[in-house]
């Protein structure tokens, strides 16, 4: 009998050994996660569902301004003072992720931007990262590009006008003199487009141009740029199709800002096209979406320049577009017009055979045009 106590104390004395050794473990996890923490540029919280702190490293205390060892135990509430901070780990404990930006009230005011991801455990992780000199830099490149543009415009408009009015009397000038006035034209053109393009994308990156929204006939504004497109496409000897399918519903845009999305596409097609050849608008549309392509049949894109081609100022191969005038920023507005309203845009190519450019922009409910009369 007493053999068989032993037994049951050696027993719990094992199973007890085995308790404390698990604990140990988790505390030493624990500890190397507080340890790895720290060693992160990147401020970090735990917080468990019921919004409160577990743990956070140094870097998180002093972008929050407060001392590491009192976040610990405090609500989210508590330790940032702002409802945005709860707002974000709350959507994230529900949705499973979350982010945003703010910024921070301390002495110093740093730009916080935010990115909480539920665990399954069922607690959540907070990262802050301070951006303030990311923002600043971007501040600097904006108002750098406005005062630039803006001191450029006045200058080459009078340049412009000047080239035009000499085209003019071009017929009563030597030959090589009007050739040369024809070429000044060309050139400020291309330069007035480099302005007027570093500004738009300028504007339309920092926000400060409001989409004005409306219900837009995608079918109509394709063939209204095709018009406006006429006179390029003819001087460079390629002949504009539009294949438009019937009932095409409307969407939801700015109508503006849509249109110089697909007049850059426009634009950029034929440009790269060879004389004698078409560039196709094609407008369809699924249950969800209005999606417009356009189609060329020019030298296309290497495939390793497909990721890039959205991107500012990016020209792909220099050797194939030498002596093709253009900025680099027409494929770069058009994306963040179609994304700013939604959508999708991609590029489709294959070398020697051409490529299509085309975006999809959500429906906006049921077509007018095509609900039954009453």
């Amino acid at each position: 009998m007493a053999s068989g106590g032993a037994g049951i104390a050696a027993e719990a004395a094992q199973a007890g050994a085995r308790v404390a050794a698990a604990e140990e473990r988790e505390a030493a996890a624990s500890r190397d996660v507080d340890i790895l923490a720290d060693l992160v540029g990147s401020g970090i919280i735990r917080v468990t569902d019921d919004l409160t702190v577990v743990s956070a490293n140094e870097t998180a205390a002093h972008l929050l301004g407060r001392r590491t060892a009192g976040l610990a135990g405090r609500s989210v509430m508590e330790a940032s003072t702002d409802h945005r901070l709860e707002e974000i780990v709350r959507t994230a404990l529900r949705d499973g992720s979350s982010a945003g930006e703010l910024t921070a009230r301390t002495a110093d005011a740093p730009t916080l931007l935010l990115r909480a991801r539920r665990m399954a455990s069922g607690d959540a992780w907070l990262v802050l990262e301070d951006v303030s000199e990311l923002r600043r830099l971007q501040r600097i490149r904006t108002e750098f590009i406005d005062n630039l543009s803006h001191e450029l415009r006045t200058p080459l408009t009078t340049v412009s006008l000047l080239a035009e009015t000499l085209a003019l009397e071009a017929d009563q000038l030597p030959p090589r003199t009007a050739e040369r006035i024809a070429k000044i034209e060309v050139e400020t053109g291309h330069l007035v487009q480099m302005v007027n393009e570093l500004l738009d994308l300028s504007k339309i990156e920092s926000g400060s141009t409001a989409l004005v929204l409306a219900d837009v006939d995608l079918a109509h504004l394709a063939s209204a740029t095709l018009e406006r497109l006429s006179l390029f496409a003819e001087r460079q000897g390629v002949r504009l199709v539009i294949d438009v399918v019937e009932s095409i519903p409307r969407v939801r845009g700015d109508g503006e800002r849509l249109g110089q999305a697909l007049l850059n596409l426009l634009h950029n097609a034929v440009k790269f096209s060879p004389t004698g050849t078409e560039v196709v608008v094609r407008v369809t549309a699924t249950a969800h979406e209005v999606v417009v392509a356009v189609v060329d049949h020019g030298q296309g894109i290497a495939r390793a320049a497909l990721p890039r081609v959205f991107e500012r100022f990016y020209k792909g191969d220099r050797a194939r577009t030498r002596g093709v005038g253009g900025t680099g920023l027409g494929l770069s507005i058009a994306r963040h017009v179609v994304e700013a309203h939604g959508g999708r845009i991609w590029v489709e190519s294959e070398e020697g055979i051409g490529s299509t450019f085309a975006f999809a922009l959500p429906v906006h409910g049921p077509d007018p045009a095509s609900a039954p009369e009453a």
